[in-house]
């Protein structure tokens, strides 16, 4: 029975299983690592390392499984799966009855983690070695215990602070066909995300697209998730896999790594919003989550042609992933327009002359206006492909309009040594 007072258990999440066969190669012997802190090696090759713990926000560490002992990452276990992601065969189907999970990696630190978050504790003297490396049927199951009263899991914070936000927005009379939203740190725009999300109608909402930059990885293209399942502290999210294997098939898109997907936060700042708008219908949607590369206008033209087809449909939801101006030394972006006064007003002015063009559904001129200014907005390719997408619904007699209907900002700007990004949330209807 494992106490929790050994110095050397460590917390890991629940329902991990750690099966022989997830540590094939060779080496000094099988390793896990923290994903949260760099690359330190945390157990099973010898003592745990001190800098690793305290690198963990509340202790919900992301273990990685890492074959030998050798540098570099190695494959997530989800939910007591183990090995690589499946994918999809030539004609879009599964691979793989095997269900793959994405972890909520960024909950406890860019958001707040929610209640029914057990943690658990392995102590370092539980498993050997030889106990790893032997037969592949050999299992070693993590043990549960309750959680600790320091575990930093504060009850339905998570839960309580979106339906603040959200309480606090009144809804527009038509439903949202699509949103743009932040996605920083609930801290810093979660009330901000609150104006978009209140125009979804999940009564109607059957799929939700989510298309969020890529800050990472560079893609030339977009990219498909390789699991099943987008874990957060609501609930689990599905992604719908039939409309993964019609994408799929165009030949458009590449597949994106666990790992890349479980260190983007374009597309995760989404989810806990995506469950709580969709609660009432929590069974009856699945997500489609696309990770939007460096595209080309002309690349923007052809996958916003072939989005349009599924924004024209009224049970899809499309959400847009994007931060605006990211103003700052640090961000390498300082235009500074003094006619408008101190530097935060100038920000100000700087945004909303794009969101104004966004707001007139041209992306041509949206294009021109980033070119000029070179303004610092994230999700510029998303947004691009979206205003294409509507670009081709019009063609076809399609009436839509597009509002922001919230701005914000992470801090006031009046110094050279200042820094801030700015946020904006705003839905297209369908008239």
């Amino acid at each position: 029975m494992l106490s929790g007072q050994d110095p050397l258990e460590w917390r890991v999440r629940k329902r991990w299983l750690f099966s022989a066969s997830a540590f094939p190669g060779s080496g000094p012997g099988p390793g896990l690592l923290c994903a949260r802190s760099c690359s330190h090696l945390c157990l099973f090759a010898g003592l745990p390392d001190p800098r690793c713990r305290p690198a963990c926000p509340l202790s919900a560490v992301n273990l990685t499984v890492r074959p030998g002992g050798g540098a570099g990452r190695g494959r997530r276990l989800a939910a007591g799966l183990e090995g690589p992601a499946r994918g999809w065969g030539g004609t879009g189907t599964k691979m793989s009855n095997r269900v793959v999970c994405r972890e909520a990696s960024h909950a406890g630190s860019w958001y707040t983690a929610s209640d029914g978050v057990l943690l658990c504790f392995l102590r370092w003297s539980a498993v050997t070695r030889s106990q790893l490396n032997a037969t592949s049927t050999s299992q070693v199951q993590v043990i549960l215990l309750p959680q600790p009263p320091d575990a930093g899991i504060t009850g339905p914070q998570l839960n309580a602070q979106l339906e603040g936000w959200l309480s606090q927005v009144q809804s527009t009379k038509r439903p949202a066909r699509a949103i743009i939203a932040p996605h920083a740190g609930y801290t810093y725009c979660g009330s901000c995300a609150a104006h978009a999300y209140k125009q979804v109608d999940p009564s109607i909402t059957r799929r939700i697209f989510i298309l969020g930059p890529s800050h990472h990885v560079p893609l030339s293209r977009c990219a498909l998730s390789s699991v099943d399942i987008y874990r957060t502290p609501l609930y689990d999210l599905r992604i719908d896999q039939k409309i993964y294997g019609e994408l799929w098939k165009t030949g458009m898109f590449e597949r994106m790594s666990l790992q890349t997907d479980e260190d983007e936060h374009s597309i995760e700042m989404h989810l806990p919003y995506t469950a709580k708008a969709m609660e009432s219908h929590k069974d009856e949607f699945t997500i489609i989550p696309v990770l939007v590369g460096a595209l080309s206008e002309s690349k923007e033209q052809e996958f916003g042609k072939l989005f349009s087809k599924y924004l024209a449909d009224p049970s899809n939801l499309f959400v847009v992933s994007s931060d605006f101006c990211h103003w700052g030394q640090r961000f390498r972006y300082s235009y500074y327009d003094e006619s408008q006064g101190e530097i935060y007003r100038s920000i100000e002015h700087l945004d909303k002359m794009g969101m104004s063009i966004i707001e007139q559904l041209d992306p041509v001129s949206f294009s021109n206006y980033l070119k000029k200014y070179h303004n610092t907005i994230c999700g510029r390719h998303p947004i691009g492909v979206l205003l294409n997408a509507i670009t081709e619904l019009q063609k076809n007699g399609m009436n839509m309009s597009f509002s922001f209907l919230n701005y914000a900002q992470s801090s006031q700007c009046r110094n050279w040594q200042d820094s801030s990004v700015s946020y904006a949330a705003g839905a297209l209807t369908v008239h």
